[in-house]
């Protein structure tokens, strides 16, 4: 495999420093916020332009995937990882990843690069560029140090085409899951795609398709559950209505749990929203959180479902929320549900919370996180021992995205 090197880690409190610099007065809330959270910063990772990111939780660490423009001429992405041991509240300076093949632009918001880490192992995996504008297929990296230096992967899928909206997971064993919509055999409608890789990254076993016909482009979650089942909550076709998708065998065999959120809702084309979910153990079960967004009309809105029998039946939805859109859901080891969106304003788009001890029977009223009148959009939230931590891209008007994050206590 071939090796490029990405540079060292430094300490945090270099990040730290650097985060400071680039939010200027963000670094501490203000106005309706002010003391709900101690920390709201914002930075460029070095970048121009940060385009996409994923988070993903390691025990108590948190580890960042990134990927925008350095240059405003740049045709392709860069990648930067970085990671925090402390909840959020520090970080490590940013490692750039000088990847083997392009890290397309079409790497955004909603088709985001992906990560998975597995103590000292880390799989990166991101979408290619082609010869076709827009398209291309799957690439991967991977490191054995802990982030310090990455060797080129192999493709998840075996075939070549465009494949995106991807997410990736690693399970006890140290075997990493991969999930995207695909359509090898050009039917002209995406299908969900799934693959595993038992040495990091490396090589990826063949493909398995879990749904022939899905929605073409909204992303999927993929989860485990504390007893290594794999589940994934995608947009379906008909209705299209967010449905979830089990394997009890590490990925061997799937069965269809059917839908999360039943509004039957007929639509031709693709609302680019899919949805989140949190997994937790409750009482010797295994319990479901999902948010999901419907533009069934009479019903149009952001919806929690609770599901205490391992996604077998669910809650009634209920709503959350004004004109909300992207969305994600955490929960906490003391079983407290932490849903976070982007809602629509007059001047642009804010970030809300709210938080329910009941199992979502009941919430608290929406707090908002990010300051009024920037875009910002595409959150994300995980739950650590050190606290909650939101995520998101944010722009001010006529500026280019910053990679966003608010420590939630």
């Amino acid at each position: 495999m071939q090796s490029f090197n990405s540079g060292q880690t430094r300490p945090f409190l270099a990040l730290l420093l650097f985060l400071a610099g680039c939010a200027n007065q963000n670094v501490q809330p203000t106005g309706e916020v002010a003391g709900f959270y101690p920390i709201y910063a914002k930075t460029s990772l070095g970048m121009l332009d940060v385009k996409s990111f994923d988070v993903y939780q390691n025990k108590q660490d948190l580890h960042i995937l990134a990927a925008g423009t350095a240059k405003a001429e740049d045709k392709d992405s860069q990648l930067r990882y970085l990671h925090s041991s402390d909840g959020g509240k520090h970080w490590s300076e940013p490692v750039i990843i000088k990847t083997h093949t392009p890290v397309a632009t079409t790497n955004i918001a909603g088709n985001d690069v992906q990560l998975a880490v597995d103590g000292n192992n880390l799989v990166a995996v991101w979408q290619t560029s082609s010869d076709l504008p827009g398209m291309g297929p799957l690439a991967s990296a991977y490191s054995l140090d802990a982030g310090k230096t990455w060797q080129a992967g192999g493709n998840p899928s075996e075939v070549t085409g465009d494949q995106a909206h991807s997410d990736l997971v690693v399970d006890g064993q140290g075997v990493f899951h991969a999930v995207w919509l695909a359509d090898p055999e050009e039917n002209g409608y995406q299908s969900l795609r799934y693959a595993r890789s038992t040495d990091v990254g490396k090589h990826w076993q063949a493909s398995k398709k879990l749904d022939d016909s899905t929605c073409s482009c909204c992303w999927n979650t993929l989860k485990l559950t504390p007893n290594g089942e794999l589940n994934v909550l995608y947009r379906d076709m008909k209705p299209r209505d967010m449905a979830l998708i089990q394997s009890k065998d590490h990925g061997d065999n799937w069965q269809q749990l059917g839908l999360v959120g039943k509004f039957n809702w007929q639509f031709d084309g693709c609302p680019h929203i899919g949805g989140g979910l949190a997994v937790s153990e409750q009482n010797g079960n295994t319990a479901f959180d999902s948010i999901v967004w419907t533009g069934e009309p009479k019903q149009q809105g952001l919806y929690h479902l609770h599901s205490s029998d391992n996604g077998a039946t669910w809650s009634k939805p209920y709503q959350l929320g004004n004109q909300p859109l992207h969305a994600d859901i955490a929960v906490t080891a003391d079983h407290t549900l932490v849903a976070i969106w982007d809602e629509r304003e007059p001047e642009g788009a804010s970030i809300f919370t709210a938080k329910s001890n009941d199992n979502g029977v009941t919430w608290t009223k929406p707090k908002r996180l990010s300051h009024n009148g920037n875009s910002a959009t595409h959150p994300r939230v995980v739950a650590t021992p050190n606290g909650v931590l939101g995520l998101w891209t944010e722009k001010q008007s006529k500026q280019l995205s910053q990679w966003a994050f608010a420590v939630i206590d």
